[in-house]
């Protein structure tokens, strides 16, 4: 009787002590304040230039540097454009030295005319030349003044023409710098769009790009939950680990929506039967075990 007494106290006690533990679990893992899914600041390549990519080696997982040369557009073209640019340069300039040289030559002619008139002047007033003669020379004067501005409106008309050409020389090598690729942020290849060898065209993709170091979770609270959030606000964020074990990180909101919005199918919040919902943005360091697209949680820490 003492036996069947004590195996039935032990059992209750293994009961009771079992009772305790299942509480004491679902006390400690207590419902989550929000839950989301995980991004990362993600940019797509594009070429800015046309041709045949003669280098690109890149491939997808590969850790890119920021300023980091991933290959290059071939430049035959822009190259051959640029001499014929340059050649017309110097046909510009040597036309641009022959006016110069005529222009010399009319000053020289007027000086020698301005000369003249001053001695016709003097023999005029001496009753040596006649009136007619003054006025052939202030004619022959005023035509060379005419030719002189004709000839100089040319030599704008050149400079002009000149800076165009050497624009289009400027265009040109910002072409050629443009046909390096170079990587624009720190980080993972996600995708690689085209190969070594095909042609692209400005905005054209090349391949994805992510920070996969600082992710981004992206969770939902409900409005009553909106007074427990602000920026810059510490949080634990939660992944799932191997045979249910629970991974916490240190996080931070760094984006709270001003516009409510309905919850998305995926997202459960706290309160199953609201309708509206308010996202978030929670930035993480991750070491490697969170992915883009998985699932996390959002406790919120007390303030």
């Amino acid at each position: 009787m003492k036996r069947i007494k004590f195996r039935t106290y032990f059992l209750s006690g293994l009961l009771i002590i079992s009772l305790f533990l299942t509480i004491s679990c679902t006390q400690n893992e207590q419902d989550a304040d929000a839950y989301g899914n995980f991004e990362a600041h993600e940019i797509i390549v594009p070429s800015q230039s046309t041709g045949i990519l003669n280098s690109f080696t890149l491939n997808e997982g590969d850790l890119v540097k920021k300023g980091e040369m991933i290959g290059f557009v071939d430049t035959t073209r822009l190259i051959l454009q640029k001499k014929l640019l340059y050649a017309q340069i110097n046909t510009i300039n040597t036309k641009y030295a022959g006016i110069r040289a005529e222009i010399s030559v009319m000053k020289a002619e007027k000086s020698n005319l301005i000369r003249e008139k001053k001695r016709f002047e003097k023999l005029l007033a001496d009753g040596a030349a006649t009136s007619k003669q003054m006025d052939d020379i202030n004619g022959n004067l005023m035509v060379l003044n005419k030719k002189i501005d004709a000839v100089r409106s040319q030599l704008l008309s050149i400079l002009a023409e000149k800076n165009v050409v050497t624009v289009n020389i400027d265009l040109v090598n910002d072409q050629i710098v443009k046909s390096i690729i170079l990587n624009p942020e720190s980080g993972t290849v996600l995708e690689k769009y085209l190969e070594q060898y095909e042609i692209v065209v400005p905005g054209k993709p090349l391949y994805k790009l992510a920070d996969l170091n600082n992710m981004i979770l992206k969770a939902y609270i409900s409005e009553p939950q909106l007074s427990e959030v602000e920026l810059q606000q510490k949080v634990n964020v939660i992944i799932d680990g191997i045979n249910g074990e629970k991974i916490r990180f240190d996080g931070i909101v760094s984006w709270i929506s001003s516009e409510a919005e309905f919850t998305p199918k995926i997202i459960q919040t706290r309160e199953e039967r609201v309708n509206l919902v308010y996202a978030i943005k929670v930035r993480v360091k991750n070491d490697g075990r969170i992915k883009i697209g998985m699932p996390g949680e959002v406790m919120f820490l007390e303030r």
